[in-house]
């Protein structure tokens, strides 16, 4: 029987759940952009994530002084526990900052947030991601990872891990193969369920045999975008979800303004996205997937735990950076309610 069976095995087994993230522990500091020119001075590929080092950081600094800039705790993992936590999930993260103000900052953002902080302090600075928001919405990173990036297998022990029901990882850590390798081990060690997001197509390419790896020998439930998908099975969308769901249980490919498809076996849905107006997609992945686990936190099918994802991903995109204001948030939670028929 598959692990997320449909329907009444959701609401008997993932009704009390408790979520764990691990990822890395970025502040975003996010640029809006009048074009896309920027993006070319700075020596990045639009919509790509490209990691750089602190002589590098120093020079998007100076790009970002002239512009108008936002700070936000961030980072894929996060960015979908703090949504969780904002629904009503109890959460936890595991990531690792500096001894800085940057690193307080980010501790104090999940404690204020109601998540179990596990950071780890380490002597590189916090690792930051700067965030180009392109004119159509779409987000280009130059990521500093610094302390984020020192996380390590040995920063890892049982004790992080118990009392949560699903650890959900974001794929940028599959350039650490013996971190993540105890992660997942650890996790399953204690029962828990593994939800990987493909996080970013860079990362697949540098990393396809260990992607696969992780797909097929731990993970029950897979998030890609369409380029993710792409880069990962060589197919356009509705195949490479069919592609996806015979290597794990659930397998979820966001499609941006097309929607999503979701399939678990033979079961293969599409979740329409909503007719918004995309300001900034920072985040849009991150928040469906938290409105998708809590959908099978709560008991849904397949097709409600979509459509709480697309809700989520179609409020986070109608605002600048990865977090949204209670009172949108108060919205969105009416709006899920009515979805379920509450």
């Amino acid at each position: 029987m598959p692990i997320f069976q449909l329907c009444n095995i959701f609401v008997e087994i993932f009704i009390y759940m408790k979520i764990l993230g691990m990822g890395n522990a970025l502040t975003d500091v996010l640029a809006t952009l009048q074009s896309d020119t920027i993006i070319q001075e700075a020596g990045l590929l639009k919509g790509g994530m490209k990691l750089i080092d602190i002589e590098r950081l120093e020079k998007l600094k100076q790009l970002f002084s002239t512009i108008h800039t936002s700070r936000a705790c961030g980072g894929s993992a996060a960015n979908a526990i703090t949504g969780l936590t904002h629904l009503g999930i109890d959460t936890g993260f595991i990531g690792k900052v500096g001894r800085d103000d940057l690193g307080r900052f980010y501790e104090q953002d999940l404690l204020d947030n109601g998540i179990e902080s596990h950071l780890q302090k380490g002597d590189a600075s916090s690792g930051c991601a700067m965030t180009f928001i392109s004119p159509d919405g779409e987000r280009t990173f130059g990521t500093y990872l610094g302390a984020a990036a020192d996380l390590s297998a040995t920063d890892l022990s049982a004790e992080m891990f118990s009392g949560y029901d699903l650890l959900h990882i974001e794929g940028y850590l599959v350039q650490d193969p013996a971190l993540i390798r105890k992660a997942v081990q650890l996790a399953q060690s204690q029962g828990l369920k593994i939800s990987l997001d493909m996080a970013s197509y860079n990362v697949i390419k540098q990393q396809p045999e260990f992607s696969r790896e992780l797909v097929t020998g731990y993970a029950d439930i897979v998030f890609a975008n369409e380029e993710e998908a792409l880069a990962y099975t060589g197919q356009p969308p509705r195949q490479a979800v069919e592609e996806i769901a015979r290597q794990c249980d659930i397998a979820v490919v966001k499609c941006g303004k097309e929607g999503s498809f979701i399939q678990q076996g033979d079961t293969c849905l599409h979740i329409g996205a909503l007719p918004v107006q995309c300001i900034d997609s920072t985040g849009a992945g991150d928040l469906y997937a938290a409105g998708f686990l809590y959908g099978l936190a709560t008991g849904c099918s397949l097709e409600q735990a979509g459509r709480i994802g697309t809700l989520l991903a179609g409020n986070v995109i109608e605002v600048i950076g990865p977090r949204m204001e209670q009172a949108r948030w108060d919205k969105i939670k009416l709006k899920v309610r009515e979805l379920l028929g509450a």
